[in-house]
């Protein structure tokens, strides 16, 4: 049964999650690394207050892609959608590492309709349809999203880790499936297949709940898209960047901000 003062701890590090980056979007892995003839894992899809943690909302699976390490798009098994999370199974049948992502790129719409503020999400195609006649203040925006996780069945490698030069994305050096405590990591971005410089980074440690304390780290990529983690502890991790931008926005939009979160896995030396 749970003390007064931890409920209270609870309530301080669940609201300062939402203030900082609302309910953020992962996709958790049963295991990152497996090996043997034709093995499975089960992924769950969510967004919560707290990382890979259930108190929010199950993400919807259509935007859906798994990339196997020969390049090609396999389908994910017996999917399911609850109230607090998604989850699906990956047969991992190819040796080489697999991206498991959730992909989506959206035009959202703020305007007045006879004094009243109102806003829209969609495609470009259905903008022109959406918005009424008496529209004023229209304003346009771009979001583009990937949140990932990779998993391995034997030795990493394979196609799937290759960029595909569309938003932010992750050009791999130290490969996420090669991560161990005490141990120092290193990561590119790229924004549309270009080094996103001066990006900003934030990586929180799973296990929140039990440690009552938020402890994200913050990092900035250098001008080739670089930075560079050193694993104090084992375990899950969750790490996001975003950028905003005016070069890559569909138009109508003017703006775009393309984000990325990757769920990775640190192992004990």
């Amino acid at each position: 049964m749970k003390t007064l003062r931890q409920i209270a701890a609870f309530g301080l590090i669940a609201c300062a999650s939402l203030s900082a980056h609302a309910h953020r979007q992962f996709l958790l892995p049963s295991a990152t690394v497996v090996s043997g003839n034709s093995p499975w894992i089960t992924v769950d899809a969510a967004a919560a207050s707290n990382v890979f943690e259930f108190d929010h909302v199950a993400l919807n699976l259509t935007p859906l892609q798994i990339t196997a390490p020969d390049g090609s798009l396999i389908k994910a098994e017996n999917l399911f959608t609850g109230h607090f999370r998604s989850s699906f199974d990956v047969p991992l049948v190819q040796t080489g590492s697999y991206k498991i992502s959730l992909v989506s790129d959206a035009l959202m719409a703020s305007y007045k309709e006879n004094g009243e503020q109102k806003r829209w999400r969609g495609n470009a195609a259905d903008l022109a349809k959406a918005l009424p006649a008496n529209a004023t203040d229209v304003q346009v925006s771009q979001r583009s999203s990937r949140v990932e996780t990779i998993v391995t069945n034997g030795k990493p490698g394979g196609k799937a880790l290759e960029p595909g030069k569309r938003g932010l994305e992750l050009s791999v050096i130290t490969h996420p499936n090669d991560l161990v405590a005490g141990e120092n990591a290193s990561f590119r971005l790229l924004l549309d297949g270009k080094p996103a410089a001066n990006a900003k980074v934030e990586l929180i440690a799973g296990g929140l709940r039990y440690r009552q304390q938020l402890n994200s780290e913050n990092y900035t990529t250098d001008a080739d898209g670089k930075f560079s983690v050193n694993w104090k502890q084992p375990g899950m991790y969750w790490l996001a960047a975003e950028v905003k931008d005016n070069q890559g926005a569909t138009p109508p939009a003017t703006v775009r901000v393309a984000s990325y979160v990757l769920t990775l896995e640190v192992l004990p030396q």
